[in-house]
Order: C-alpha cells, then sequence, then structure tokens
C-alpha cells in the first residue's frame, strides 16, 4: 500500500499552474524538433556514453524547455524562484545536491529517439512536475501528432488534439474548455478487444510471455505496438488496458505519463512487486514496471 500525499485546494491551483507552463515548454520544444524532423536528409546521429542516440533535436528541445522553465514556478511570483531542473540531456547531477529537492522539474526533451530517427511520429517531449518523489503533474505532448496528454493528480487528465504554438490555453480553465476529459468514453457500437500496448523498439521476451500469459486469459487480446510515453497516455485514456514495460527504462521516460495515468487512477508500479515508481532515486534507473487500469 502507497502512502501518497493529501493535497490541498492550493496545492491544486498550484499544479494547474505549473502544467501551463509545462504545456507551453513542450509545445515549443515541439516545434524545435519538427524544424530538425521535416528538414530534408539524413537525420545526424551521435552516441552518448550509454550508446543511446542522440541528435541535435533533442538538444534543440532541451535548451528551449530549459530557457522556459526558468520562469518562477506556474509563472507566479509569489512562488518564489524557477523549480531546479533534471533533464535527460542534463542528467550528471550527483544525489547529494538532488535528494535536498523537495520540488523540481523532471523532462525528457524527445522521448523517442529512435522512432524520431525512423521519422514514423511516436516520439514525445515529456515534462513532469515531481513532488516528494511523486509525479504530481505531467504533459506529455507528440509534436507530428499535434496531441498533447495532461495530467494533475486531484484535478484529472486531459487530451487536447490539434495543437499548435498560436492555440497554446494560458490558463487552466482554458485547457479544461478545449480538450477531451480521460479517459475517453467507450462507444458502445463498437466494444473494443483486450488491449495490451507495448513498445515499438523495446520488446523483451519477457513480455512476450507476458502478453501471451494474457492472451490464455483474454482470447480476443490485441496487442498494439506504439513508441515513447504515448503507451502509458493510451492507457490513460482508455484506448489499453495495460502496459508491460519488462526492460531498462529511466525516471525521465515515465514521469510525466505516469502524472496522467495517476490522475485517473491508473496504476503505474513496478513489476513484481507492485510497487509505485519512485523518483529521484540515487540510481535514475526503473524497475521492470506495469501500467494497469484497475
Amino acid at each position: 500500500m502507497s502512502n501518497r500525499t493529501v493535497t490541498t485546494e492550493s496545492q491544486l491551483t498550484q499544479y494547474s499552474n505549473l502544467i501551463v507552463l509545462a504545456l507551453r515548454a513542450a509545445i515549443e520544444a515541439g516545434e524545435e524538433i519538427l524544424e530538425v524532423y521535416e528538414s530534408r536528409g539524413e537525420i545526424e546521429v551521435s552516441r552518448k556514453a550509454d550508446r543511446t542516440p542522440l541528435t541535435e533535436a533533442d538538444m534543440r528541445a532541451h535548451r528551449r524547455i530549459l530557457a522556459l522553465l526558468a520562469e518562477p514556478a506556474g509563472g507566479d511570483q509569489a512562488l518564489g524562484e524557477a523549480l531546479p531542473v533534471l533533464s535527460e540531456e542534463a542528467s550528471d547531477i550527483p544525489f547529494d545536491r538532488r535528494e535536498s529537492w523537495d520540488r523540481y522539474w523532471l523532462v525528457d526533451p524527445l522521448d523517442g529517439t529512435k522512432e524520431f530517427i525512423k521519422r514514423n511520429g511516436e516520439f514525445t517531449v515529456n515534462i513532469a512536475y515531481v513532488e516528494r518523489g511523486e509525479p504530481r503533474a505531467g504533459v506529455v505532448y507528440a509534436p507530428v501528432l499535434k496531441r498533447a496528454y495532461l495530467g494533475v493528480v486531484g484535478i484529472g487528465a486531459y487530451r487536447l488534439d490539434e495543437v499548435s504554438p498560436g492555440s497554446v490555453p494560458e490558463q487552466w480553465d482554458e485547457v479544461v474548455e478545449s480538450a477531451t476529459r480521460l479517459p475517453r468514453a467507450a462507444e458502445p457500437a463498437a466494444p473494443r478487444p483486450y488491449t495490451v500496448v507495448a513498445s515499438r523498439s523495446h520488446m523483451s521476451s519477457e513480455t512476450e510471455q507476458f502478453v501471451e500469459e494474457l492472451r490464455e486469459e483474454h482470447p480476443d487480446l490485441e496487442l498494439v505496438s506504439a513508441g515513447s510515453a504515448l503507451k502509458l497516455c493510451l492507457v490513460a485514456e482508455g484506448s489499453a488496458d495495460v502496459y508491460p514495460r519488462f526492460a531498462p527504462t529511466m525516471e525521465w521516460d515515465t514521469a510525466a505519463g505516469h502524472a496522467v495515468c495517476a490522475a485517473v487512477g491508473v496504476e503505474v508500479n513496478s513489476w513484481p512487486a507492485e510497487r509505485p515508481l519512485e523518483y529521484n532515486k540515487p540510481d535514475l534507473v526503473n524497475p521492470w514496471f506495469l501500467v494497469r487500469r484497475a
């Protein structure tokens, strides 16, 4: 059983302000990414120390997000100085410095770099607000799809479609008015099969075995492949029932999608221990996890 943080009305207002700032940062970072994505020729790729790919788009998005998140939290001067930021592209901050962070931004400027390089559109910008080890608010933005998922724990989760820089809501009320609340209502005339969403680029043998075991219980099971944090959002919106990830990920890969899921009561638990994922650990690698509708 998890000891979840009790949220006050003033905190909910703060979180909603934070998410609007994060949405603007994600969309502007998405524009930086699209300039590279839509350019002619092959995308140049270098390798980081851990052998994961890095492109110009990763760094341009990273720099843009840092500039925007340098504003005071939620744009409210009363909330004090800007929050610290832990980004995939600047993750070498030692734990003895990070461990004092009660509140911070956790950012993946371009989640799904392999999908970006393949130009299949299934990559996202992920920005999460984390408080005492829990993602409390998050934005997952897919620039090619022009779709953003937003979640605030204690308020709810939403999906924005046809997003563009000129249509960014400036207030939380505007987000609610223009977005679809999650989970989306199912169409009674077209019930879907039990749906498992899995990684397009990182399918493991353990995941395949798990899916086959589920198939015995759900003969109509449908397996859907997708990239980046979109997989968490598909479960949150009700398009999928479960997302098993039995392969390595990092905290910045999951935090924003975790917040979207938590906002609608979808569990994101380690596997097989089934404890909520924790953030700002000494080691930023996630355990295996399972995202599942209750």
